[in-house]
């Protein structure tokens, strides 16, 4: 009696063990495939989500604890857990954990936790907790925390904390990034390079920061854009006159070295038809000393008189200027000039040319070596 009541409690412990065993190991259980319709209709059935799978293909939808190869579904795939091949779906993917891989869907990839690879669909990338690898989408990328290795591409938006290079059609958001590219704005606290379509907004850039219109900025040296609002850069009224009798007041904004320029003006030649004057351009700061220093500019010029005709120039000039105290500073310089007109306005404007040409339909091109001279005011 005592040896068959010892061998039953003997079976039944090791049963016991079996079944915990099989309890705490079963989702971390490998199969080579799985194949099926959508869940349950499967080859794993309603036990799914405890098998991790080498390969996975499913005509509508595929449910799975993990993938450590392909998972293939005309809609969609969810896995619970760990992914670490390729997960490809028609419409979205949603992963737990995505670890080496790749997530390609027509319009969502989605991961809970860590995604750590690519991520490709044809609307939005949701990255989880934490992203490393890259992000493509057609409208937008997001994650919560991000390497910043990592990359995003999308059609529209670029969201997450910190990240290398982020290029979108429309808005950059993030808290520091290398590279930041957008076809209307980039906004970020710290940033190597910005380029903007329209706006770029930072605390600290420590490279270039490009836009069509408007900078703003606590810190950056090489700011290119019409307006630039640095808080530790420098910020002019200008008002100078040229060869021509363009009479300008600008306001030059930007930072240590690059800065912007815009004006408007009158001409006192008193020809109607080029008689209101628009500049836009940029600058650039050769430091001498305290008080003396070399600005070069590059601007474009247009004289019109609000109707059709409008007469262009585009000048380079070379400007040594001196500062009288902290505020007030004189220059003068040579300058380069290209002159594009039509129908002759304001083709007398220009003292002389060194090279000049007739082309059809009336148009006029000539290059003249000019002059200009103003006093500008530190704001």
């Amino acid at each position: 009696m005592r040896t068959d009541t010892l061998t039953r409690i003997t079976v039944l412990s090791l049963l016991t063990v079996i079944s915990l065993t099989v309890k705490v190991l079963g989702q971390s259980a490998v199969r080579p495939a799985h194949v099926g319709i959508v869940y349950p209709l499967s080859t794993n059935g309603t036990q799914a989500a405890e098998y991790t799978n080498r390969f996975s293909l499913h005509a509508i939808a595929g449910l799975s604890g993990g993938e450590t190869g392909a998972a293939i579904s005309g809609v969609s795939n969810i896995i619970k857990g760990r992914a670490t091949g390729a997960a490809v779906a028609g419409f979205s993917n949603h992963i737990g954990l995505l670890q080496n891989g790749a997530a390609i869907s027509g319009f969502m990839n989605s991961v809970k936790q860590t995604s750590q690879g690519v991520m490709a669909t044809g609307f939005i990338n949701l990255g989880g907790e934490m992203h490393r690898g890259y992000q493509v989408a057609g409208f937008g990328n997001f994650a919560y925390k991000s390497d910043p290795t990592s990359g995003q591409i999308s059609g529209f938006i670029n969201h997450t904390d910190s990240v290398g290079e982020a290029v979108t059609g429309f808005i950059n958001s993030h808290r520091s990034a290398k590279v930041q590219i957008a076809g209307a704005i980039n906004v970020t606290k710290d940033a190597n390079v910005q380029v903007g379509g329209l706006l770029n907004v930072a605390k600290k850039v420590k490279g270039v920061q490009v836009a069509g219109l408007l900078n703003i900025a606590d810190s950056s040296d090489y700011s290119i854009a019409l307006i630039n609002i640095v808080k530790h850069g420098e910020k002019q009224i200008s008002l100078s006159i040229d060869e021509t009798s363009n009479t300008i007041l600008a306001f030059k904004s930007g930072g240590r070295v690059l800065y912007g320029i815009l004006g408007v003006g009158y001409n006192f030649k008193n020809d109607s038809a080029t008689r209101y004057a628009f500049q836009g351009g940029i600058g650039a700061h050769l430091f001498v000393n305290s008080h003396f220093r070399v600005n070069m500019e590059a601007v474009h010029t247009t004289n019109t008189d609000f109707h059709k005709v409008v007469f262009n120039k585009g000048t380079f000039g070379v400007y040594p200027a001196y500062r009288f105290g902290n505020n007030i500073e004189v220059f003068a310089g040579p300058t380069f000039n290209w002159v594009h007109t039509k129908d002759g306005v304001g083709e007398d404007l220009a003292p002389y040319y060194i090279w000049s040409k007739h082309r059809r339909n009336d148009k006029f091109d000539g290059a003249y070596i000019g002059g200009s001279l103003g006093v500008q005011v530190r704001l």
